[in-house]
């Protein structure tokens, strides 16, 4: 089952909860730290911790105010360009986010301090687990790093990716030595991953459903024409290979094409399975070139025919292909004066420390290109190369 959420006491609070005819002599005991927390939020506590609050919250409202201006400015930008109109510095906001120095948020006192358990995020081992259980498959994984770059060189060079391209957003996104199967974060026994980022364009869980969503007819036939190709038991594989492959495709339909629904997707054991297929020599390539290429393709039905250049196509796969075509599109005079707050969210952007210190889109562009240029000449970056 997937790793859930669990809080100490929450289980017997619910169950009081659904079961409002049951008698008192019956009610379990709450656990010790509840009862506690609970006595002790008394009228006197309660008032002092309304009062930080109100400091908290005074405290907090320039920057909440600049965050809702940001919102606000984004929502405009998008009506402008859905009438055609023309984005002009006045649709951004120009100055920097204020920096947060008051009080920490107080603790509420009548919220029991019970214990929790970290959201544990799938690793690789668990994505091949659930491909295993929930289709009955178990990805076809390279027999070298090196034999996934051919893979995939052939197809991003067939589906009309630029080595440049390719080889430069690797280099960023995996800082220039990555593997297959490099997860962000995981470096080794004793560490956790940060995410479940996997591969040389650092797909989640989430891009994977997404990926298999709307573009699972073009995988699906890519799988074909290789199967055309195989006989015996290769062909018998692969025939099975494609079987799956269109289980996952169906599932990844079966709600809504948007974000939300294909991220609840993504957090479920069937979710996982469809990410595990980012280690699959034949999928997997597929899954790692798309991802880059429908921002390409995004570009041009918006217009913008110029070729992207391998940082202007990171903004897009980092930030999303919206958000990143609002950078892209950007004139250079305005780049230098937009600070990149305008393309995240608060969290997301105070998260980030690269988008904070290269607070302009200028900045963060060229950062982004210094990156690549730096990693480009690592050995898994030249692999690469070489693998085209």
């Amino acid at each position: 089952m997937p790793p859930q959420m669990i809080r100490l006491g929450l289980a017997t609070l619910a169950l009081v909860a659904g079961a409002p005819h049951a008698v008192a002599m019956d009610m379990p005991v709450l656990p010790e730290s509840v009862a506690n927390a609970m006595a002790q939020a008394s009228p006197e506590a309660m008032a002092e911790y309304r009062r930080k609050l109100g400091e908290y919250e005074e405290a907090q409202a320039p920057i909440v105010a600049y965050w809702n201006s940001v919102a606000e400015k984004r929502r405009g930008r998008n009506a402008k360009r859905r009438a055609g109109q023309q984005i002009t510095l006045d649709d951004y906001v120009l100055t920097q986010p204020p920096v947060y120095r008051g009080p920490p948020r107080p603790v509420d006192p009548s919220v029991p301090e019970v214990e929790r358990v970290r959201k544990r995020l799938p690793m690789v081992p668990d994505l091949i687990q659930a491909a295993a259980e929930q289709f009955q498959f178990t990805p076809q994984r390279p027999a070298t790093d090196a034999d996934f770059k051919r893979a995939y060189a052939k197809v991003a060079s067939a589906l009309g990716l630029t080595r440049e391209q390719a080889v430069r957003v690797y280099s960023f996104e995996t800082g220039g030595n990555g593997n297959y199967d490099m997860q962000s974060g995981y470096r080794g026994p004793g560490t956790r991953p940060i995410s479940t980022a996997i591969g040389y364009n650092q797909l989640l869980t989430t891009n994977s459903v997404e990926l298999f969503a709307e573009q699972g007819d073009a995988i699906l036939r890519a799988l074909h024409e290789k199967a055309a190709t195989l006989s015996g038991p290769a062909r018998k594989a692969m025939d099975g290979k494609i079987a799956v492959a269109k289980r996952m495709v169906a599932f990844a339909r079966s709600v809504p094409d948007t974000w939300s629904e294909h991220e609840k997707l993504a957090d479920t054991e069937k979710g996982w399975a469809l990410h595990a297929m980012v280690l699959d020599i034949d999928v997997g390539p597929h899954l790692q070139t798309h991802k880059l290429l429908t921002s390409v393709i995004f570009a041009r039905q918006k217009g913008y025919t110029k070729p992207l250049t391998a940082a202007e196509l990171e903004m897009m796969n980092l930030t999303g292909d919206g958000t990143g075509l609002d950078m892209v599109t950007m004139p250079q005079a305005m780049r230098l004066q937009v600070p990149t707050a305008n393309f995240f969210q608060r969290g997301g952007y105070e998260r980030n420390p690269v988008a904070s210190r290269n607070n302009t889109v200028a900045k963060l562009l060229a950062i982004t290109d210094e990156r690549m240029d730096v990693n480009s000449a690592k050995p898994g970056a030249q692999e690469l190369a070489a693998a085209f």
